[in-house]
């Protein structure tokens, strides 16, 4: 069942990318992201209140408080560098921000079979190729940094929403959606104003907000129900339904180390649930 919850929310969180960076291209990446996740609090929220999970332990609260902040920190520096149009250079160096709760999971003691280690070096190299990086291409110092600040903040968000859930997954996502509202909000109402947005802007990106907090739910109950590092993987395979998106709706052709990653990535997922079996 975790590896089941962990790869859906690889879905969601790749479908969620696809468009939020879509949008991102002509709207402004903070009001893409703010917005988002503001129909993302409320959704989490009145499912939180309809499960009476309010009067859960409050365990969850500094790490949910980590969790918004980096997660909000990733996910705006990462939409900001897929509008800047070097997503071939972005989005491999993002995906690396996995290896943060795969070693804060094995330095726990969370150390799967060996078939399943295995497994997690592969898909973590077909996730880095499927992002389809360019081994010759250059981009300057702004993309490659902001890159660079969304994998440490996506991989510090995912071990914070792993320590949250242990108390209370559905009060994590209430609480870290709380704290990206308010900061972005701030921002946003400081940077921007009163942006205006119409009613299909509004609708595709409450649909980004609320793939990422059921992405977001789903891999917190996963990581309650299987070990850390094995659970971050299969939920960070999110850059292969992103390229497969882009290919089936744009038409966009993969490239062969694409290719290659897609196909490296789909054997680590078999490694790691045949290891993760025995």
């Amino acid at each position: 069942m975790a590896a089941v919850l962990a790869l859906l929310s690889s879905v969601l969180w790749g479908s969620a990318d696809f468009l939020g960076g879509t949008i991102s291209r002509r709207l402004p990446a903070l009001v893409v992201v703010g917005t988002s996740q503001a129909v993302g609090l409320v959704t989490v929220g009145a499912v939180a209140v309809l499960a009476g999970a309010t009067g859960d332990p409050t365990g969850y609260l500094p790490w949910a408080v980590l969790a918004g902040l980096a997660g909000m920190v990733g996910l705006t520096s990462f939409y900001v560098a897929l509008a800047s149009g070097t997503m071939g250079i972005v989005s491999p160096i993002a995906a690396l921000g996995v290896v943060v709760p795969v070693v804060f999971g094995l330095a726990g003691g969370q150390v799967p079979a060996a078939e399943a280690l295995v497994g997690i070096a592969v898909a973590i190299v077909g996730i880095v190729l499927a992002s389809g990086p360019e081994l010759r291409g250059r981009a300057g110092l702004r993309p490659v940094v902001l890159a660079g600040v969304s994998a440490v903040g996506f991989g510090i968000a995912l071990y914070a929403i792993a320590k949250g859930s242990e108390s209370s997954t559905l009060m994590t996502m209430v609480t870290m959606r709380l704290v990206s509202v308010v900061v972005v909000g701030v921002v946003v109402a400081i940077r921007l104003g009163r942006p205006s947005l119409g009613v299909p802007d509004l609708g595709l990106i409450a649909l980004v907000g609320v793939g990422d907090v059921l992405a977001n739910l789903c891999f917190g109950i996963a990581t309650t129900r299987g070990e850390l590092p094995t659970v971050a993987v299969l939920g960070s395979l999110y850059p292969v339904a992103t390229v497969l998106l882009a290919r089936g709706l744009h038409g966009e052709r993969l490239g062969r180390i694409q290719q290659v990653g897609v196909g490296a990535a789909l054997l680590g997922v078999v490694l790691i649930s045949h290891g993760s079996a025995s």
